[in-house]
């Protein structure tokens, strides 16, 4: 395989990262890249994006190493991986294909599955041709699940086994989709709204920032965890007992990447809840990585896109049993200077994350004063598990209490119980 990478103004500054990146996922697509070729423009070709004497060089490129495809660092049109393929003589693939391939690689649950069939469905649409001969490449039928790969790369998804089927079936499919993940996008909405009595973090960052690993030691759950981009696709929630005693629910989520795809993200919507909902968004960056600054800021645009502009929001520096250049380290420290230092894998810095997190909660809780007869022991019940007690005193029959406790708890709590109330 080789790749493709054209250094345009707009992305001159990561371009660099862009083509490491690039290969990483070609790597967790599973092939072998045996060679690369760079170009400089001012704007993209129309007809081949490199221009027809570039296409020529990669072609003889492709014969001297016996490579069979070429994957470009850019989204392509219909029309350009038409004529890079009849001038090159080789498959042609496009950076969005490749992520969609490691999905469709990854997606485990029903739903995950089904936004993947709708992604690449909706990418290959426009891009449809002849008898499905675009479609050919990704054929594999819905019911192969996750790991149905038929052909190698780019051949992992929805796929249609009749080339004669037409465009029309093709957008029925379609339909037929957003209607099914509809269903199962109003179910996750709702379970994620009764999630709303308890307080909810979020773990977001870019694709193997170590969200994974962070979630199972906080919690000690059974998590998946892979050095591989794009590990986890289906969100994953868990209780996690902070050290003041206070009980949140703490969700996994995709990661993101440089330009994830739009479509991508509204076939992902659903997953995303997690991320909307939540009261607090922990975001974690491998900190060892030389192109930290640049994830932080995807990340951040993914963000921005989903609406959660005014989210309030944590930076976790993970991996920092992995830092090899302290100096670095440091600019990248200065540069945010309120985040939190831990390393995942051995648990340094844990506690003072957790500390952070109970601070940053507390202060949404509301502080209430109540005089409870001894003998309520439903209410007392509900206030040892639901609120953090900080004064009890007996008087006589009743218990003058002093806690603080969520507001939707506090809501619960009978009229004649309160003295007093109010946030803190």
């Amino acid at each position: 395989m080789i790749l493709v990478g054209v250094e345009l103004p707009d992305s001159a500054a990561d371009f660099e990262e862009r083509q490491k990146e690039l290969a990483l996922l070609v790597h967790t697509a599973g092939a072998i890249v045996v060679g690369q070729v760079i170009q400089r423009r001012e704007r993209p070709d129309t007809s081949h994006f490199v221009g027809m004497g570039k296409a020529l060089e990669i072609a003889a490129k492709a014969d001297e190493l016996e490579a069979d495809t070429i994957v470009f660092d850019h989204d392509l049109s219909p029309a350009q991986v038409k004529n890079l393929e009849k001038t090159i003589k080789r498959k042609v693939l496009d950076r969005t294909e490749i992520i969609l391939d490691i999905f469709a690689t990854h997606a485990r649950s029903k739903q995950a599955r089904l936004q993947v069939e709708l992604a690449q469905l909706e990418y290959a649409m426009p891009r449809l041709r002849g008898q499905w001969q675009h479609l050919e490449r990704i054929a594999g039928g819905r019911g192969g699940g996750a790991g149905g790969a038929v052909g190698g790369l780019g051949t992992r998804g929805p796929g249609e086994k009749q080339l004669e089927v037409d465009r029309r079936i093709a957008r029925d499919q379609i339909v037929s989709l957003k209607r099914e993940l509809e269903e199962i996008d109003a179910r996750k909405t709702r379970e994620v709204k009764a999630r709303a009595e308890n307080f909810t973090v979020a773990l977001v960052g870019y694709t193997n920032a170590g969200k994974s690993t962070l979630m199972k030691r906080l919690t000690r759950a059974d998590v998946l965890i892979e050095d591989k981009l794009f590990s986890t696709l289906d969100t994953k929630t868990h209780a996690w007992t902070l050290r003041n005693g206070m009980r949140v629910l703490i969700s996994d989520t995709v990661g993101f990447i440089r330009a994830l795809p739009h479509h991508l993200v509204a076939s992902f919507h659903a997953t995303l809840e997690e991320v909307i909902y939540a009261d607090l968004l922990l975001h974690v960056v491998d900190a060892s990585h030389p192109d930290a600054v640049g994830h932080i800021s995807a990340v951040n645009d993914v963000l921005d896109r989903l609406g959660c502009h005014e989210k309030d929001r944590l930076l976790v520096f993970n991996k920092l049993d992995a830092v090899e250049d302290r100096a670095e380290y440091e600019v990248l420290r200065s540069k945010f200077p309120g985040a939190i230092e831990i390393s995942a894998r051995n648990g340094n810095g844990v506690e003072t994350l957790d500390d952070e997190v109970a601070g940053r909660l507390d202060r949404r809780q509301v502080e209430v004063r109540l005089r409870v007869p001894v003998a309520d022991g439903r209410l007392l019940a509900f206030l040892a598990e639901n609120a953090r007690v900080l004064d009890r005193e007996l008087d006589e029959e009743h218990w003058n209490i002093r806690a603080r406790l969520a507001p939707w708890h506090a809501a619960k709590i009978p009229s004649d119980a309160a003295v007093s109330g109010g946030r803190r």
